[in-house]
């Protein structure tokens, strides 16, 4: 990784990618350090996240959600609209066949997402600023507030879709995905933070809790490499077709089913509506009462919350995997082009082969999606320290690196660059 680096610094248009990359990152960290008018930024600072819904959020924002900073809402709001909007392709004839139309199809559905996350970063916008008022954060007081309600709410609106923007700009002028890398560079934002974590437990005396964290976590990064680059490949038989004076046909190839083929999604849909109870209980003043009570049950460092995260993760793993792959359809084409998988007859015999497959192939990759999800909350449990959100930050981390790293890998073959190949 550290050579591929290394070699696309020294290529003058993929160092101005990657300092661009850069810049795109220090203005989006700027902004979730820039404080929105009305709000008494020092009190939300010690007062911190109060509850598990706002330290998630606070760790998707990079931290930006503590100060009720400009990019507040950071890519949140775009990532679920993505999410939705991706469901809704499946249940919604028109998006099905915008989906089908190729490039111009893909832009319109884009176009979508992107009016679909201005929506979700007014709805947010408003909830947040209804959590600032009901707990005190706000420096203004009586009819002002109308007017301070105006500016916040705005302020968190605009800068969610100037975050989707920007994670644009990467897409088109630096390296990698945009969105992940603004994702990344917030969630890599509180490593400090989690280093402090660390050191204050030292202090305390606590010194296995400390190393069996940091080997865990380094044995859980080697995994999740392993596991992402895990696939099952099935092997297909050409057949020999002759047109005209050449020949075709006649390799043997294969067809890739990714172990992890969902990524992350499964981890963030699930997590997003599992916050949806704390998020209520959040807004609400009286918590003794028996339905706050039975939404309490819902936190991050519980039992109950780890066993339906686990539940959660598998089904939409299921959910996504049928989405991505349709057996019916990649029988028919391997048919098609005059290939077979050996031992399997063609038709209906080597669908039902690729669904099989697929469904086991599936469950291993949510098993480990979800043993990735839930194992720090043990931790956390046992070693009396809260990292029960790690899990899915590192998934992120993980992810967003060997994408950027294979991007670039891609970028230097197509330039054939001689040091890299050799």
């Amino acid at each position: 990784m550290l050579d591929i680096i290394r070699n696309a610094w020294k290529t003058v248009d993929i160092r101005k990618k990657i300092l661009f990359t850069l810049f795109i990152i220090v203005i989006y960290r700027i902004g979730s350090v820039i404080p929105v008018p009305y709000i008494d930024w020092a009190s939300l600072q010690s007062g911190g996240a109060t509850n598990d819904f706002f330290s998630y959020l606070s760790i998707l924002t990079g931290g930006g959600l503590e100060y009720g900073a400009i990019f507040a809402m950071s890519v949140t709001p775009y990532i679920n609209a993505s999410i939705i909007i991706q469901l809704l392709t499946v249940a919604i004839p028109a998006l099905e066949r915008l989906a089908k139309e190729g490039q111009e199809g893909q832009k319109k559905i884009a176009q979508i997402t992107r009016y679909a996350a201005v929506i979700l970063g007014l709805v947010q916008g408003t909830a947040y600023f209804f959590y600032l008022k009901g707990a005190g954060h706000l420096t203004v007081k009586g009819g002002a507030t109308v007017f301070a309600a105006f500016v916040i709410i705005a302020a968190f609106t605009a800068g969610s879709a100037l975050v989707m923007w920007l994670g644009e700009q990467i897409d088109v002028k630096g390296i990698g995905n945009g969105i992940s890398i603004i994702l990344f560079a917030g969630i890599i934002s509180r490593g400090p933070q989690a280093a402090q974590t660390l050191w204050a437990t030292w202090k305390t005396g606590n010194y296995f809790s400390v190393i069996a964290i940091i080997a865990v976590f380094l044995l859980v990064i080697a995994f999740i490499v392993w596991m992402t680059n895990a696939e099952r490949r099935i092997p297909v038989q050409y057949a020999k077709r002759v047109q005209g004076r050449k020949q075709y046909g006649g390799q043997n190839s294969h067809i890739p089913f990714k172990v992890n083929m969902s990524g992350v999604m499964p981890i963030i849909f699930a997590s997003s509506i599992l916050m949806l109870p704390t998020m209520v209980l959040s807004f609400m003043r009286d918590t003794t009462t028996t339905f706050a009570k039975g939404l309490a049950l819902f936190s991050t460092q519980g039992i109950f919350y780890a066993l339906l995260y686990f539940a959660l993760i598998i089904g939409f793993a299921y959910f996504y995997a049928t989405i991505q792959y349709n057996p019916v359809e990649i029988a028919n084409n391997i048919r098609k082009n005059g290939g077979s998988v050996p031992g399997i007859r063609p038709g209906k015999p080597t669908s039902d082969f690729f669904a099989k497959v697929l469904s086991r192939v599936t469950l291993l990759g949510a098993l480990f999606l979800s043993v990735i999800a839930i194992l720090p909350i043990v931790i956390g449990n046992v070693g009396q320290i809260n990292i029960s959100l790690g899990g899915t930050s590192v998934l992120i981390l993980v992810g967003v690196a060997l994408d950027t790293v294979r991007n670039l890998e891609s970028q230097m073959m197509m330039r054939h660059y001689k040091g890299f190949l050799d």
